[in-house]
């Protein structure tokens, strides 16, 4: 068998599309998550590069034993995931499985519950924004409390923001879900159900004893993403209040400690790198389970 002999040119193009993109992934992630994980040992007031001081593990030992805002932010991170994993994902895996019987008008529905997955989550946010606002607010003039004393502050309550906030979250991972298992529902070998409806299997028996066990992948592949969408939850919490007053998030308390006044780069950069590490289990674990059936 001979070997592909690339020419000049191909070589050139090769080199182009291999490289551009590394370059581009180098710059703007490989080498700041380096820079962050070496900051986050070190004590700097972000002027002067002469002025870094070596700290050890007091950076990371001051997020977790003395910065205030650390443990509600981390339970505020669980009950993201928590709200994700038993709420708005088994929800965009109902709506994939309802559309995936070609219902009438599915498309339009799959347009419909999709069309959140294309707005930027800012976008999402000050939409819900108009939804929750307390004095004119879509939700309190439906409720008839829009401008009295007895309409409820949905993003400046702290007992009731976060849910105000993850509602709207739902809004749009519902129906990134919804796209991911519709597709995989479309690709499953249809004789799979042939045979399960041949052997007097109902549709329900068929759904979890065939298709969900057919779709290990695409059912891994959605509880990764699941698990990151609440690590890295941002953009909804910082629209609505910069993060503050009950929603705090360790996304938010990175950015909080690496911009503005008061900021401890140190500390924002310990913070950074303890969300990587938490960031890298699902990842890492999906990785070996891909890489375990390839090979």
């Amino acid at each position: 068998m001979s070997k592909l002999r690339l020419s000049r040119s191909d070589r050139v193009v090769l080199a182009v599309m291999v490289g551009v993109p590394t370059l581009v992934q180098a710059v703007l992630v490989w080498i700041p998550t380096l820079l962050s994980i070496g900051l986050s040992f070190t004590r700097w007031n972000g002027l002067a590069v002469s002025d870094i001081e070596p700290a050890g593990l007091s950076n990371y030992r001051f997020a977790v034993e003395d910065y205030p805002p650390f443990w509600p932010a981390v339970a505020h991170n669980v009950i993201w995931l928590a709200f994700l994993a038993l709420i708005a994902t088994p929800l965009g895996v109902a709506l994939a499985v309802v559309l995936d019987q070609n219902i009438r008008g599915s498309r339009i529905y799959q347009s419909i519950f999709f069309t959140p997955v294309m707005l930027s989550l800012v976008l999402v946010g000050i939409i819900w924004q108009l939804v929750y606002a307390r004095d004119d607010g879509l939700l309190n003039n439906v409720l008839g409390t829009a401008g009295t004393p007895g309409a409820v502050d949905w993003f400046g309550d702290p007992d009731v923001n976060l849910w105000a906030a993850l509602v709207a979250t739902a809004w749009r991972h519902a129906g990134y879900i919804m796209v991911l298992y519709l597709a995989g529902l479309k690709g499953l070998d249809p004789t799979l159900r042939e045979a399960a409806a041949i052997d007097g299997a109902n549709g329900r028996q068929t759904l979890f004893r065939v298709v969900f066990p057919a779709m290990k992948q695409i059912n891994v592949l959605v509880v990764v993403i699941t698990f990151i969408e609440a690590l890295r939850a941002f953009d909804i919490a910082y629209v609505i209040n910069r993060g503050t007053n009950g929603l705090e998030l360790l996304s938010i308390l990175v950015i909080q400690n690496l911009v503005g006044e008061g900021q401890v780069i140190g500390v924002g950069s310990a913070l950074a790198v303890l969300l990587l590490v938490v960031s890298l289990v699902p990842i890492v674990i999906y990785l070996v389970r891909t890489f375990r059936r390839a090979s």
